[in-house]
């Protein structure tokens, strides 16, 4: 991460990109803080929420960045990954009475056997075919595994308690004042250790550094030794215990639902922001679009409105599509995103 920030040079077009993001987060912050209408305090809660949501996008996206960096597949069954781990954990713990320290590694097994399954029956056979091939095999995937969970735990709204505190957190609103969610620091926390926790297992262990190596290039990796089915075995486990973690932070907040496998959409802005093949990137790209969306629901809405002389009702729903304009922009100045690495072709 340390080297990633070191090429964020302020005067190449990323450095732009990102002062200007700041720029507009610092306006935002600060029109917060003077309005009549809206003290520091909510300004506060409004950043705090968003760097919260933005962690839980970052680790959504995590899966599609490790798949992406060792095999080259834009993985788009991830999200439909998270809903299907959250199906079975639900399942366990609510058909068969398990408690989350049985159920929830039950279900990592469960997502292990799928990735040796997606190897097996799919990646194998995939080996060499063009990029558009191996993402409409994800495709599919995505809805064998939809259907799947469709046919065996039912397609009803399931219950997912893992024991995370809910409520207001005492200690912001005694100590700050501020409003702010037990059940969303809880999360945040969790998918900050696992963030951690895959940096350190990329960068400092041997099989991380045998998944840098199939990254960097398939056939020297082959030279060498490295068996990619065997990586492909590994790096699809993680995907599905990113998932995993995802769709039980999801789940426990909204209920595991099918709506779930929409938080993909939500990771592909971080993605075009961060860069597809960094896991830093992933996780700052998150952040912005997080706090992002969340400031400019709040910010760019009424400003939008009083602007053109319409009805503030008419600029309702900004943080839906808001990570996708933000995410153009960024791609205007960088096409690979902030810490995306370039490709250079010689001929």
């Amino acid at each position: 991460m340390t080297n990633a920030l070191q090429r964020l040079n302020p005067l190449r077009p990323e450095g732009i990109a990102l002062l200007l993001l700041a720029a507009f987060l610092g306006r935002a912050i600060w029109w917060f803080a003077v309005s009549d209408a809206r003290d520091t305090s909510f300004a506060t809660e409004i950043i705090i929420s968003g760097l919260l949501a933005g962690v839980m996008y970052s680790l959504v996206a995590l899966g599609f960045v490790l798949i992406f960096k060792s095999s080259g597949i834009f993985n788009y069954s991830q999200g439909v990954m998270a809903l299907f781990a959250g199906l079975f954990a639900s399942g366990f713990m609510t058909d068969f009475g398990l408690s989350p320290f049985i159920a929830i590694p039950l279900t990592m097994v469960v997502m292990v056997i799928t990735a040796i399954l997606i190897e097996r029956f799919v990646l194998q056979y995939l080996v060499g075919q063009e990029p558009i091939i191996l993402f409409m095999a994800t495709i599919g995937l995505a809805y064998v595994m939809e259907g799947i969970g469709d046919l065996v735990w039912g397609s009803d709204v399931k219950r997912l308690d893992v024991g995370l505190p809910s409520g207001a957190s005492d200690f912001m609103f005694d100590c700050c004042n501020l409003y702010v969610e037990k059940l969303e620091v809880s999360a945040a926390v969790v998918a900050a250790v696992l963030v951690a926790a895959l940096m350190a297992f990329t960068q400092y262990t041997r099989i991380g550094r045998a998944l840098r190596a199939v990254a960097d290039d398939h056939q020297a990796a082959l030279s060498v030794g490295i068996s990619l089915r065997t990586i492909w075995v590994i790096v699809w486990s993680i995907a599905g215990f990113v998932a995993l973690t995802a769709g039980v932070m999801w789940g426990a907040k909204s209920g595991v639902q099918f709506s779930l496998s929409l938080i993909a959409l939500k990771a592909l802005p971080v993605l075009m922001i961060g860069g597809f093949t960094s896991i830093p990137g992933a996780i700052i790209g998150g952040l912005i679009i997080g706090v992002g969306e969340k400031v400019a629901e709040i910010y760019l809405g009424p400003t939008m409105a009083d602007l053109f002389g319409a009805n503030p009702n008419n600029f309702t729903a900004i943080e839906n599509w808001f990570a996708y304009v933000l995410a153009l922009v960024v791609l205007l100045f960088r096409p690979q995103g902030l810490f995306g690495e370039k490709i250079i072709e010689r001929v």
